[in-house]
C-alpha cells in the first residue's frame, strides 16, 4: 500500500487538478491500491474560518463567501464533468453546502462560534474536495471511493488540536482497508471522538492524516505531493541557486522544518517515522521529478557535509545579565521555570561560560509575555541590581545550517563563521547541540538574504563564487569591460569556479537592477528597454536593499561626484573596484579614510588602474613594502599622451602638429591642455607616494609647467593651437640641446626623499625612460633591493581595453575574500 498527500496548492485550480489526477492514473497503472489524502482547496480553510466568524459577529457578509465557496465547486463541476457524474457531484455537493448554511446561520442566531462549531464548519473545507475529486477521478475511468476520515481516525475532545487515540485508530484503519482495492480519496485533517462528533488535527493535519494511516497500513512510502521539486538547499526565495536535495534523514528534517522549512512537518509525520516509513516529497507539477527521499538515514553525496540552510525570520532576542548571575546554580531553571509557566516557547538560547549573561530567542508575539514573566521572577535581583534590566531586542532572524555528517569533520563553524564575517554579516548569538546536527546564529534581519546567500555559496555551490556586480558607467571602459566578462565567463564558471552575476547597470539616462542577474550578452538590451531613469542615489540604496553577498560596486566614470558615496558603499559592506581616480587623489584625508574603512569593514577598494591602466604598478609597490623593501625612489612616465607626444617630437615638425595627431588619433582628451597640463600625471604621482607611505596633498606636488600660461588660457582650442605654434622655437631648442647631448625629452614624475615632483626631462642613454616609445607607459622602483638597477614596469598605459582589462582582474580578486 502506498500514501499519496496532495496540499492545498496541489489542488487548488483546473490545471493543479488535472495534475492531480494525472499522478493518481500513473500510480495506479500496476492497478495497486492507494490512498490519496487530499486537503482542501487552497485558500478554502481560510475563507471557512471568515464566515464563521463573520456569522458570530451577526455580519451578513458571511452569505457572499458561502455563495463564492458555492459558484468555485460548481465551476469545477460544470467545466471537468457530464451526466451521471456531473448530476451526482452537484447533490452531494449541494447537500453538504446547505448543511454549511445551516450550522453558520445557526451561529449568526446564537452569536457565538465555539471551538466545536469551528472544527466542524472548517471540516467542509476537506470534505467538499475530496467529494470532487472523488467524482473526477471515476470520471477518468479510476476505480476511486471517498473516504470520510472522521470515520476512522478516533481523537480525544480537544477542539482545533485533537489528541489522536491510536489503538481505536489503528482497529478502524485495518478493518477499512485490509481489503480495500482501488483509488481510496480521503479527507485530511479532520477526525472524530468516540462520540461522533467532528475534531481537527492542528497544522500540518493532512500530513498527519497521511503519517496516521501510512503507519496503521505500514504502507511501502508516504508520498507528500507539493508544488516546489522536493526539500530545497535553502528557500529558493531568498537564494536562487538553491536545489532540491535527494535524500534526508528522519532528524535532518525535523530540524529543517524547526528552523523554517515549510515544505513538511515533521511533527505530524511522527507516526511514519516511529515506523520507519520512507516518505518522498513529490511536485504535483513536475512529476518525473525524483523529489526528496526522508527515511531513517539520508545518503551523503561525497564533499555534501552540509544538507541544508534555513532560517527564522523576525526573531526577538532577550538578554538577561547581570553580576548577581555569576557562581549561582540555577539561574537557567529558573529562567525555563519562568517561562514554562507562562507557556512561552523558547526558540534558540545561548549562555556564556562566565554564566555573566544568558540569551533567548522568542518568536515576536511572545516577546511582552516572556519580558513580563522574567521581571516577575526575578523582580528582587532587578530591584537590588545583581540583574541589569532585561531588553528586549526586535528585528533578529535565525540561520541554521543542518547536517547529520557535521559532527564528523572539523571546522564547519569556522567556514560559517568567515563566510558571514567576510560578507560583513554580524553575529549576535550561537547555539550548537551536542548531536553537532545543527548550528545555529542570530543575526539582523536586515542582513538574513546577504548571509544565506554566502553560506549557500559557501556550503552547496562547491566552492564556486558569485560576485554580484553594480556598474556605473558603460562608455569605453565600461563597454570594453563587458565585452571582456562575455568572453571570459564561461571559463571562469568552469575552471576558476567564479560566476559573474550582472544585478545593475546605469549610465547617464537610464538604469536597470535585475536581483537574479542580466545575462552578460543581453546588458545592452536591459539597459535601453529599461523605464527607470537613472538616479545613482536611488541605484545605491536599492544595492543596498538587496544586500547581497560578495557585491562589487563598479565605477568606470572619472566623476568627481560619484565619490561622494563610496564611503556610504564600504559602510554597507560593499567592494569598490574603480579606474575612477578622483578619490585617491582627493585630500589625504579622504584617500585614509575609504581606505581605513575598507580595512575595518574586511572588504576590498581596489583602483590598481589609477595609475598605469592594466600594468601591475600599484600592486607591484605593494608587494615591495610588504615583503620588507625599502622604497627609495620612484621615477615613471605616466602619460600614454605625453609619452607619444615626445616620442614622436623631433622639431621637423612643430609640436603643435604632432599634439594635433595625437588628438585626431584619440589620444588626448577634446581639449589637449588637460593632457599637456600634467595634472593627470600628478595625480597618478600622488597616488603612488601615498602608496609609498607619504602623506602628500596635490599642493606638495612641485609642478614645471609644460605650456605658457598664454597658451593654458586660450579661449579656444583652436586659438590653443596658433598660440602653441608661436611657441615652437622654444621646444625645438629643448630638442636640439637634447639630441646633442644624446638625451631624448620625457614628462618624468618622480618621488625621491618625500619630494614629489613632475618635470619635462632630457633623460641619458642610461636612463630607463631612454628607450621608450610609442604611447607607453613606465615606472621604475629603486629600493634597497633593486638599487643597481630598478625594477621596471612597462607597456601600454592607455585605452579602453587594457584598462577594462586591469579593472577585470581586481573584480575577480574580490572573489578570493
Amino acid at each position: 500500500m502506498k500514501i499519496l498527500k496532495f496540499g492545498g496548492t496541489s489542488v487548488g485550480s483546473h490545471d493543479a487538478i488535472r495534475a492531480m489526477l494525472d499522478v493518481c492514473a500513473s500510480t495506479y497503472i500496476d492497478q495497486k491500491p492507494f490512498i490519496a489524502v487530499v486537503s482542501a482547496q487552497s485558500g478554502v480553510t481560510n475563507q471557512l474560518q471568515s464566515m464563521a466568524r463573520l456569522a458570530a459577529d451577526g455580519d451578513e457578509a458571511y452569505i457572499d463567501l458561502l455563495k463564492e465557496l458555492e459558484k468555485r465547486h460548481f465551476s469545477y463541476i460544470e467545466q471537468n464533468l457530464k451526466g451521471q457524474h456531473q448530476s451526482n457531484a452537484f447533490l452531494s455537493i449541494k447537500k453538504m453546502l446547505n448543511d454549511l448554511e445551516d450550522i453558520l446561520y445557526g451561529v449568526s442566531l446564537l452569536r457565538e462560534c465555539s471551538k466545536r462549531a469551528m472544527d466542524y464548519i472548517i471540516s467542509h473545507g476537506e470534505r467538499l474536495n475530496a467529494t470532487l475529486l472523488t467524482f473526477l477521478a471515476q470520471d477518468k475511468g479510476l476505480p476511486a471511493s471517498f473516504f470520510d476520515t472522521r470515520d476512522i481516525i478516533k481523537t480525544d475532545s480537544k477542539h482545533g488540536y485533537a489528541t489522536v487515540d491510536f489503538e481505536t485508530t489503528n482497529q478502524n484503519i485495518k478493518r477499512v482497508f485490509s481489503d480495500f482495492k482501488g483509488i481510496g480519496i480521503a479527507t485530511g485533517f479532520i477526525a472524530s471522538n468516540q462520540r461522533g462528533i467532528t475534531t481537527t488535527l492542528g497544522r500540518g493535519g493532512s500530513d498527519y492524516t497521511a503519517s496516521i494511516l501510512g503507519a496503521g497500513m505500514d504502507a511501502d512510502v508516504i508520498e507528500i505531493w507539493t508544488d516546489v521539486n522536493g526539500v530545497m538547499t535553502a528557500d529558493p526565495r531568498k537564494v536562487k541557486d538553491a536545489y532540491s536535495l535527494p535524500s534526508l534523514s528522519y532528524e535532518e528534517a525535523m530540524e529543517l522544518s524547526h528552523f523554517g522549512a515549510k515544505v513538511i512537518y515533521p511533527p505530524t509525520l511522527k507516526p511514519a517515522f516511529q515506523k520507519k516509513i520512507p516518505i518522498c516529497i513529490r511536485n504535483t507539477f513536475n512529476p518525473a521529478f525524483p523529489g526528496t527521499l526522508i527515511n531513517d538515514r539520508s545518503e551523503t553525496i561525497q564533499d555534501e557535509i552540509v544538507k541544508g540552510l534555513t532560517s527564522i525570520n523576525d526573531i526577538h532576542l532577550i538578554n538577561i545579565q547581570g553580576a548577581g548571575m555569576v557562581g549561582v546554580s540555577g539561574t537557567s531553571a529558573r529562567v525555563f521555570d519562568a517561562l514554562g509557566k507562562s507557556e512561552i516557547n523558547v526558540v534558540m538560547i545561548t549562555q556564556a561560560s562566565s554564566e555573566h549573561t544568558i540569551c533567548l530567542a522568542v518568536n515576536p508575539e511572545h516577546s511582552e509575555a516572556a519580558k513580563s514573566a522574567l521581571e516577575k521572577h526575578f523582580k528582587y535581583e532587578l530591584a537590588d541590581g545583581t540583574l541589569d534590566p532585561i531588553i528586549v531586542e526586535p528585528n533578529h532572524s535565525i540561520i541554521a545550517l543542518i547536517g547529520d555528517q557535521m559532527r564528523n569533520h572539523p571546522g564547519i563553524a569556522g567556514k560559517m563563521f568567515s563566510a558571514l564575517a567576510v560578507n560583513g554579516v554580524n553575529i549576535r548569538a550561537i547555539a550548537q547541540g551536542s548531536s553537532e546536527r545543527n548550528i545555529s546564529v542570530v543575526i539582523e534581519q536586515k542582513q538574513v538574504v546577504r548571509g544565506l546567500n554566502a553560506l549557500h555559496d559557501r556550503f552547496f555551490m562547491k566552492d564556486t563564487q558569485t560576485i554580484n556586480m553594480f556598474m556605473v558607467g558603460q562608455g569605453l571602459v565600461g563597454k570594453s569591460l563587458l565585452q571582456q566578462m562575455q568572453d571570459q565567463h564561461e571559463y571562469l564558471k568552469e575552471h576558476r569556479r567564479i560566476k559573474l552575476n550582472i544585478v545593475g547597470l546605469i549610465n547617464r539616462s537610464k538604469m536597470v537592477i535585475h536581483p537574479d542577474g542580466i545575462p552578460i550578452d543581453q546588458w545592452k538590451s536591459f539597459l535601453e528597454n529599461s523605464l527607470e531613469t537613472a538616479d545613482l542615489e536611488s541605484f545605491i540604496d536599492k544595492m543596498k536593499g538587496i544586500n547581497m553577498p560578495n557585491t562589487v560596486f563598479i565605477d568606470n566614470t572619472a566623476n568627481v561626484a560619484i565619490v561622494d558615496y563610496y564611503e556610504d558603499i564600504l559602510q554597507s559592506n560593499v567592494h569598490i573596484v574603480t579606474p575612477n581616480k578622483m578619490a585617491t587623489s582627493s585630500t589625504y584625508e579622504v584617500y585614509t579614510r575609504l581606505k581605513q574603512l575598507a580595512t575595518d569593514k574586511n572588504i576590498l577598494f581596489l583602483y590598481e588602474t589609477n595609475v598605469g591602466a592594466g600594468l601591475p604598478v600599484i600592486s607591484t609597490l605593494r608587494d615591495l613594502i610588504q615583503s620588507g623593501d625599502e622604497v627609495l625612489k620612484i621615477e615613471g612616465v605616466f602619460s600614454g599622451t605625453l609619452s607619444y607626444i615626445f616620442n614622436k617630437y623631433n622639431a621637423e615638425q612643430s609640436l603643435a602638429s604632432i599634439v594635433k595627431q595625437a588628438q585626431d588619433l584619440g589620444y588626448t582628451e577634446p581639449d589637449p591642455r588637460e593632457d599637456l597640463s600634467g595634472n593627470d600625471v600628478a595625480r597618478k604621482l600622488l597616488i603612488l607616494s601615498r602608496e609609498a607611505g607619504h602623506a602628500l596633498e596635490a599642493d606638495d606636488i612641485e609642478m614645471t609647467p609644460l605650456l605658457s600660461e598664454a597658451c593654458m588660457n586660450a579661449e579656444s582650442v583652436s586659438a590653443f593651437y596658433d598660440l602653441l605654434e608661436n611657441e615652437e622655437p622654444h621646444f625645438a631648442g629643448l630638442y636640439r640641446n637634447a639630441h646633442s647631448n644624446h638625451k631624448k625629452l620625457r614628462v618624468i614624475a618622480s618621488l625621491e626623499n618625500g619630494k614629489a615632483k613632475v618635470e619635462l626631462k632630457a633623460c641619458e642613454e642610461s636612463s630607463p625612460f631612454y628607450g621608450l616609445n610609442g604611447s607607453d607607459n613606465m615606472i621604475a622602483y629603486t629600493t634597497r633591493r633593486y638599487n643597481e638597477q630598478p625594477l621596471v614596469v612597462r607597456g601600454p598605459g592607455a585605452g579602453a581595453d587594457v584598462t577594462a582589462a586591469g579593472v577585470f582582474s581586481d573584480i575577480i580578486r574580490t572573489s578570493k575574500r
